[in-house]
């Protein structure tokens, strides 16, 4: 969710950040903007690294069984951008902000539209498994394993 925030409050961070490249003073109203989109993303960074550990300390759940190889491979390509995008954007957003990177804000603003496509395939294609193939995916993303029902 607080991606989705980012996705929808991210236009709002500009207006300071021309400013301060400037070197003039943003309005009150732009600072709070943009404080809020910087201190977002640093949420989503934190988060994002607690998830991560997680990860790395209870692994994920097998891929179910009668899944093809290549849908598999797909899948294992979409969590890997997933997570590049989830480390990325408000690592080269910091960059950019605090450190004045230009360069990282560019790729920042070009990353914004590659993000959602990326999010937006991978909603539509956990409802395809859901759904069409009738796999527990879905289910065991939105439930730890711990607390599925029977």
């Amino acid at each position: 969710m607080l991606i989705v925030l980012q996705l929808l409050i991210g236009e709002d961070i500009k207006p300071a950040y021309r400013a301060f490249s400037r070197g003039t003073e943003p309005a009150a109203d732009d600072i709070f903007n943009a404080n809020l989109h910087v201190y977002v993303g640093l949420a989503v960074l934190v988060l994002a690294i607690w998830r991560f550990a997680v990860r790395l300390r209870h692994g994920v759940p097998a891929a179910p069984p009668e899944e093809s190889v290549w849908l598999k491979r797909i899948a294992a390509a979409a969590h890997f951008l997933l997570y590049l995008f989830i480390f990325g954007m408000p690592i080269t957003g910091a960059l950019a902000w605090f450190f004045s990177f230009r360069a990282m804000g560019e790729i920042h603003e070009l990353a914004k539209p590659v993000i959602i496509i990326v999010v937006g395939l991978h909603a539509v294609a956990a409802l395809w498994q859901h759904f069409y193939v009738k796999s527990d995916v879905l289910v065991r993303m939105l439930r730890p394993a711990g607390r599925r029902a029977p």
